[in-house]
């Protein structure tokens, strides 16, 4: 069966990017600095259709893990539109379903890529991702907000968090917001790493 989950890094102070985005500066002021030990990884470049990476070992198989598990992914509008003019066609290799106001015809790219763009709601975007996922994961893939409506809903079942070693000072918080009294967490795996610390927890609602 599915699980619901998300796989996000953040620096040491909380933040999941930095300020200042736009389409230009997608992932805001300094905030690639916390993806640093993935793009060092060559299951990262290889995933998003590009050459690149110095090394490939345990954290580039976390990396080939939460792509080969993900069977559907659900992002916001503001993610897609920083993401849209720079992504590689059939980035994703599966359907994405993007939460916007904007009625849009699917995105039918080559390869196994479609973005549908979905109008009614968080769990109306859930529903139509489970069909997609064929009992593979569903993944919010981002951004900030996202995440936060699906945490806030009760719907999360696992998430990965990689922690930069660095201090952002601003920006985007993931766990702003974040209703307290909605879960039991559980630390299910601790992963240690020269360029960043992998914590897996798992969920369950109270």
């Amino acid at each position: 069966m599915s699980k619901i989950i998300f796989d996000s890094g953040i620096s040491l102070d909380g933040y999941f990017a930095g300020d200042h985005r736009s389409t230009a500066n997608p992932m805001g002021d300094n905030g690639p600095t916390i993806h640093n030990w993935m793009f060092k990884q060559k299951a990262f470049w290889k995933n998003v259709n590009r050459e690149g990476g110095e090394e490939y070992g345990n954290d580039s198989l976390l990396i080939d893990n939460v792509f080969a598990r993900t069977g559907a992914y659900i992002m916001g509008k503001r993610m897609f539109e920083e993401g849209e003019v720079h992504w590689k066609e059939d980035l994703y290799k599966t359907d994405v379903f993007v939460l916007t106001h904007e009625k849009r015809e699917p995105w039918v790219q080559k390869g196994t890529t479609t973005f549908y763009f979905i109008n009614d709601g968080i769990e109306s975007a859930l529903e139509k991702a489970r069909k997609s996922a064929n009992g593979k994961d569903i993944r919010i893939q981002g951004g900030a907000n996202t995440i936060q409506q699906y945490l806030n809903a009760g719907l999360i079942d696992e998430f990965f968090i990689h922690i930069a070693p660095l201090f952002l000072g601003g920006g985007i918080r993931l766990f702003d917001g974040i209703d307290k009294n909605k879960y039991n967490l559980e630390i299910a795996e601790v992963i240690p790493s020269n360029l960043t610390t992998h914590i897996r927890y798992k969920l369950t609602k109270k």
